[in-house]
């Protein structure tokens, strides 16, 4: 007799079919389960069903999940993942486009699914999407598809990045080099280069011998705010795994007043408000840029040196309102305190305010 903590009581739907309410047994095999959830509804070859959440990323249930159920769950009774993974590596294959399309479509939602992807990819049909994308000669909708499909299996880090060829990484980076071209594949075309970046060296020199920085600046300017983002998050993993040589080669293009001026009028000032994604890139790019300048903030001031002491009052000169310098000691020591509670308040703004207000003066 199992014990009550063991008894999980929950709904199992299936399409066509009245659902049933079960007492699931935690400690009974989960191929036990599905063979008397079939059975109750006279379905043969339980081997071919599969248990799977009705919500969110609708993982399949396996024995190593299976203690998340909770009492009042949906599960669905559906195709178990090796027969879904077979019938969609067929389905991809197919020479009718609208099947193609169909199949990749489904396949962009379910390679979200771990136990999923371990099948689709033992049968190599990651290697399918390669062909797809090298190859480039289907549709717009079937290639967003193929993309996104692609990008939810490389998510599992099953199969390396790096085993992926160079005609495949310039045709991505041709995707995101063309102007103008589909928002939605430039948009994870976008998301794949950033993972190559971000997974090895190798990878980071050929996708920055592919794309220009001066091509992802460009993204920042549109209005769709997916392709600002995702071509900040592509600058940002450049920038972040660039070795010295590079970063400041890049950082001279980065701290270029146009480039300021796209940060503040095409994205903190645009119609839509900051989303924190977008919010943390600025940071990120914040925070490298003023470590690149800690060793010339650390450097002692030369105060016989006449040329530092003019861009010191240069700069007090652009951060504070400068009155008259004919004034009294007492009225010189209230304008330095004033002066210097202001500059530490800039301490308690987020980064987003911060370029707003400071960047455009410099």
């Amino acid at each position: 007799m199992p014990q009550q903590k063991d008894i999980v009581r929950i709904a199992i739907q299936m399409t066509g079919v009245y659902p049933q309410l079960i007492q699931l047994d935690q400690k009974k095999p989960l191929s036990a389960v599905i063979k008397e959830v079939c059975d109750g509804w006279t379905l043969p070859g339980p081997e071919n069903y599969a248990l799977q959440y009705t919500d969110g990323v609708q993982t399949y249930i396996t024995e190593s999940n299976r203690q998340d159920i909770k009492n009042g769950c949906i599960l669905r009774l559906t195709k178990a993942p090796g027969r879904c993974a077979e019938e969609l590596f067929k389905g991809i294959q197919s020479t009718e486009p609208g099947a193609r399309c169909d199949s990749l479509k489904e396949l962009a939602g379910i390679s979200k699914d771990v136990t999923f992807a371990q099948e689709f990819i033992s049968r190599d049909g990651h290697l399918l999407l390669v062909k797809i994308v090298e190859d480039s000669k289907e549709s717009n909708v079937i290639m967003t598809h193929t993309l996104t499909a692609f990008m939810a299996l490389m998510d599992h880090g099953i199969v390396s990045w790096e085993n992926l060829s160079v005609v495949f990484i310039k045709k991505i980076a041709s995707f995101v080099n063309s102007a103008p071209f589909d928002a939605s594949i430039q948009q994870v075309s976008l998301d794949i280069l950033e993972s190559m970046v971000l997974s090895s060296y190798s990878l980071f020199t050929q996708v920055k011998q592919e794309v220009t920085i001066k091509r992802l600046i460009d993204h920042l300017h549109v209005t769709n705010q997916q392709i600002q983002t995702k071509a900040m998050a592509l600058l940002m993993a450049l920038l972040q795994t660039a070795a010295d040589s590079d970063k400041q080669e890049m950082l001279k293009l980065l701290n270029d007043k146009s480039f300021r001026q796209y940060i503040c009028k095409d994205i903190i000032h645009s119609s839509g408000s900051v989303q924190d994604e977008m919010a943390h890139y600025l940071y990120v790019l914040q925070s490298v840029t003023l470590n690149q300048l800690e060793p010339r903030m650390k450097t002692p001031l030369d105060f016989y040196n006449q040329e530092q002491r003019d861009a010191l009052h240069k700069l007090r000169d652009s951060a504070f309102d400068v009155e008259s310098e004919n004034l009294s000691h007492e009225r010189r020591r209230s304008l330095c305190a004033k002066e210097l509670r202001s500059w530490v308040s800039l301490t308690t703004v987020t980064p987003v305010r911060i370029w707003a207000e400071l960047l455009l003066d410099s």
